[in-house]
C-alpha cells in the first residue's frame, strides 16, 4: 500500500491480544501462541517503523499478567530472555531507540532487568524512531510514580506547583514520549486494560477481531486506512459546516 498520500500518525500502540485463543483454536498450546506472537512482532514492527511512525507503543505483560500460571509466566520471561536481545540488535542496526515503561523490579527476573537496561543503553542515542515496550507495565501505577516523582520535587523546592501543567506532566511519566495517536487492540475485545491511560486521552481507537499472531502487514494497512477516515476534533469542531 502506497502511504505517500495518508496521514500518517506519529505515535501507534498497540494492545497485543489474543495469542493464547489463537493456539488453543489450532489445538496447540497457549505457550506456541505466545511464540507465533513473538515471531509477528519482530516483523510488524520493522514493517511500522518502515510506514514513517515515528513511535510505537506495545502492551507486551502487565502487571495483572502475573496472576496467571507460573508455567504461562515462567515462559514467557525465558521467552525475552533467549530471543529479545538478538532482536534488539536487528533494530539498533536500523537506529531504533528501545526503551521500557514499566517497574523494572521483582516479580520480573533478574535477567530480564538486566537486558532492558542493557538494551536502553545500547540505543539510547538512535534517533530513526522509538520502540516502547510495556512490561510490568500498569496505567494506574505509572501515573501514581509520576505523581511521586512531583511531590518530592516540590518538597525539595526544584518544581513550584503553578510549573505542573497538562503537557509537562508527560515528563516525570515512565517514558516522555508524544500523545498516542492511534490505539490498535487485537483480538476482538474493547477495552483499555490499564495501558498508557494519560496517553491515551485523544487517542483513535481500532478493535479488529484478529489474533494478534494474525494480524500482518495488510491488517496494518487496513488500520491505517481505517484512521484517515477519522476526524480527530480534539473536542473542538474542524469544518463550520458541522454547526449547521
Amino acid at each position: 500500500m502506497n502511504y505517500d498520500d495518508l496521514k500518517i500518525p506519529t505515535h501507534v500502540a498497540m494492545i497485543l491480544d489474543g495469542n493464547g485463543r489463537w493456539a488453543q483454536e489450532r489445538g496447540m498450546s497457549r505457550s506456541m501462541g505466545h511464540e507465533a506472537g513473538f515471531e509477528n512482532l519482530k516483523r510488524l514492527s520493522e514493517y511500522i517503523f518502515s510506514k514513517g511512525i515515528k513511535v510505537f507503543s506495545v502492551y507486551a505483560f502487565s502487571t495483572e499478567n502475573f496472576k496467571r500460571s507460573k508455567a504461562e509466566v515462567d515462559f514467557l520471561m525465558n521467552l525475552f530472555e533467549k530471543k529479545f536481545k538478538e532482536y534488539a540488535d536487528l533494530l539498533k542496526k536500523k537506529n531504533i531507540r528501545i526503551v521500557f515503561s514499566g517497574k523494572k523490579e521483582a516479580p520480573l527476573p533478574d535477567g530480564v532487568i538486566e537486558i532492558t537496561k542493557e538494551v536502553e543503553e545500547e540505543t539510547k542515542d538512535n534517533n530513526g524512531g522509538i520502540f516502547n515496550i510495556c512490561l510490568n507495565y500498569g496505567g494506574h501505577s505509572e501515573i501514581v510514580e509520576a505523581t511521586k516523582k512531583i511531590s518530592s520535587l516540590v518538597k525539595e523546592g526544584k518544581l513550584a506547583v503553578e510549573d505542573i501543567t497538562e503537557e509537562n506532566f508527560y515528563h516525570y511519566l515512565f517514558q516522555d514520549l508524544p500523545p498516542i495517536d492511534f490505539l490498535i487492540r487485537t483480538s476482538g475485545e474493547v477495552r483499555i486494560s490499564n495501558f498508557m491511560l494519560y496517553q491515551l486521552s485523544y487517542a483513535e481507537m481500532y478493535f479488529p477481531k484478529t489474533y494478534f499472531p494474525a494480524f500482518d502487514t495488510n491488517c496494518f494497512d487496513e488500520a491505517i486506512l481505517a484512521y484517515n477516515k477519522r476526524d480527530r476534533r480534539f473536542g473542538g469542531i474542524q469544518n463550520d459546516s458541522k454547526n449547521s
